[in-house]
């Protein structure tokens, strides 16, 4: 899964509620929650710029111009998404978890590595994962981990079933080969 898709299939749920209710005057006030809960979150940029589209009207490009990668892939979600609703992120995807292996490593190693955007995504998605319990939220303990430089299978796969097992060796490979840059 390239970050792209990564970032959509986090935010998914959030994007599918701004195109539902931004344009829609009988749902404000639940725009208006999920805008503050946004900022809150230390979104003041993607708000902003949300406040710009509906607002504003705007559409164009330059809109983009300010924002994080993050926030770019969000926000040209949203675009589309009002353009097309066909093309908004499924909020209810199950991505494959053996997919997931090579996309996690380069997250893990970006935050390990002091990106603060890097740790913020990985940060939601173990969160998102904790929620989902069972063989997810054990996977999602052992994030935080290897971000902070854990390597051991031994340590990281204590009580996993054999499928988050491999999700783990698959993810500990991965960065194998990114920190052989490194190191």
């Amino acid at each position: 899964m390239d970050k792209r898709a990564q970032i959509l299939a986090v935010h998914a749920a959030f994007i599918n509620q701004v195109v539902a209710t931004g344009p829609n005057p009988e749902r404000n006030s639940e725009f208006e929650q999920l805008m503050a809960l946004a900022s809150e979150n230390g979104w003041s940029e993607l708000v902003e710029t949300i406040r710009k589209i509906f607002n504003q009207g705007r559409r164009d490009i330059e809109l983009l111009n300010n924002l994080d990668e993050e926030d770019q892939v969000i926000t040209e979600a949203i675009l589309l998404g009002l353009q097309d609703p066909s093309t908004l992120p499924d909020p209810n995807a199950k991505p494959d978890p053996a997919m997931a292996a090579p996309g996690l490593a380069s997250m893990i190693h970006a935050a390990g590595s002091g990106n603060p955007q890097a740790l913020q995504i990985i940060a939601e998605m173990a969160n998102q994962m904790s929620k989902v319990g069972g063989p997810m939220s054990r996977l999602a303990a052992v994030i935080r981990p290897m971000i902070d430089g854990e390597r051991h299978p031994e340590v990281l796969c204590k009580r996993m079933d054999s499928k988050t097992e491999a999700i783990v060796m698959g993810i500990l490979e991965e960065l194998k080969q990114l920190e052989g840059d490194d190191r």
